[in-house]
């Protein structure tokens, strides 16, 4: 099995199944003497950890990362950093009913049609546990961009048809402090609560929903980004939809900005103001969502992520085994009834090692 690395400069390759001893990451690029804060690596996958609410899978995992290699003395060496994560509460038998049979939206068929083998036990690689290990490199490359300033927001915006209002950016620490106080990960309260309620009832009745998560991106450098294959908005569209159920990308305005004209969505570059005439441009509009040409333009970042309703529910489905033979599936053991409220971690994860492998590319050309 290929492609499973990513980035170039900054790059990661994870590795290990769902069921498996471990799953872990090797980190191949990250400059000496960074400062790592192990109480902050942890805490993001804190965020991303199954058994968190009544909103998300019981599994039982404390996902504790170990640092393998790389680090020395609290800072990395600029050697590989090897972190590992091991996997606690596997419930294997859980997946015996469907080791023959292939669950409907889900990767049993093509997994089995591609390699001729394949494991059942939670989906093997294909499970959504893999995204740990990326949470993990992810904080690794957040601390990285914090000496540049780059801060990263994202939060669950909406839950099915229920939509959170566009939110009033001041502060982004006090945003992180709204969003953790609620288990759906959602930074407009009332909103929240709605959210919690109707993805609850979807829980009791057996089945799932899907969502979005908005993120932004704050104090991005201009220049980041390498026209033409691997424009920034192109290598985050890929970093997002690499993402387990993940059906969709956009930036800035979106596909709402294909019904608008051109004299209503050009970005107007605005003069500097007084005593600020060696910043960066701005721009009186930001449909561009901070990026153009594929390049960064010190605007804010900004981009949503869709996900599908998660595939394993708890109702009867009508399946085909490998033999072709007609079979019943219905999803047993622990599960989402919504992956937003724990993907809020690994959105913030893949924008971080997206803009930590151009940050560090962008550095290069300026050598």
């Amino acid at each position: 099995m290929a492609g499973n690395s990513f980035g170039q400069l900054f790059r990661i390759t994870t590795f290990g199944e769902s069921h498996g001893e471990a799953i872990g990451v090797i980190i191949d690029g990250c400059p000496s003497n960074l400062v790592v804060d192990m109480d902050f690596i942890q805490s993001e996958l804190d965020k991303r950890k199954p058994g968190q609410s009544k909103i998300t899978t019981q599994r039982k995992e404390s996902d504790t990362v170990q640092i393998l290699s790389g680090v020395f003395e609290g800072k990395t060496t600029g050697t590989p950093i090897a972190m590992i994560i091991p996997n606690e509460d596997q419930r294997s038998k859980d997946y015996s009913h469907i080791k023959d049979a292939y669950r409907p939206s889900h990767a049993d068929y093509t997994y089995d049609a591609k390699y001729g083998h394949r494991d059942h036990r939670g989906g093997g690689r294909s499970s959504a546990r893999e995204t740990a290990a990326r949470v993990a490199a992810g904080a690794i490359a957040k601390l990285l961009l914090q000496q540049s300033g780059i801060e990263i927001f994202a939060h669950v915006s909406s839950a099915g048809t229920i939509e959170a209002p566009l939110l009033s950016i001041n502060s982004i620490p006090e945003l992180l402090e709204i969003r953790e106080s609620n288990i759906v990960r959602c930074a407009d309260p009332a909103t929240a609560n709605q959210m919690i309620e109707l993805i609850d009832g979807v829980r009791k009745e057996g089945d799932t929903i899907g969502g979005k998560i908005s993120c932004l991106v704050k104090n991005c450098p201009v220049g980041l980004g390498e026209p033409v294959f691997d424009k920034l908005h192109a290598d985050l569209g890929k970093a997002m939809l690499s993402i387990n159920a993940v059906h969709g990308f956009d930036y800035g305005s979106g596909f709402a900005g294909s019904e608008m004209r051109g004299s209503e969505h050009n970005d107007l570059f605005v003069a500097p103001s007084e005593g600020q005439e060696n910043s960066n441009f701005r721009t009186l509009t930001n449909y561009s969502g901070g990026i153009q040409g594929g390049i960064s333009n010190g605007m804010d970042i900004t981009f949503r992520v869709a996900f599908k309703p998660v595939a394993t529910i708890m109702q009867n489905q009508a399946s085909l085994d490998s033999a072709g033979n007609a079979a019943n599936v219905q999803g047993k053991g622990r599960h989402d009834p919504c992956v937003v409220p724990r993907a809020v971690a690994i959105i913030e994860a893949m924008a971080a090692l997206v803009l930590a492998d151009h940050l560090l590319r962008n550095r290069v050309i300026r050598l």
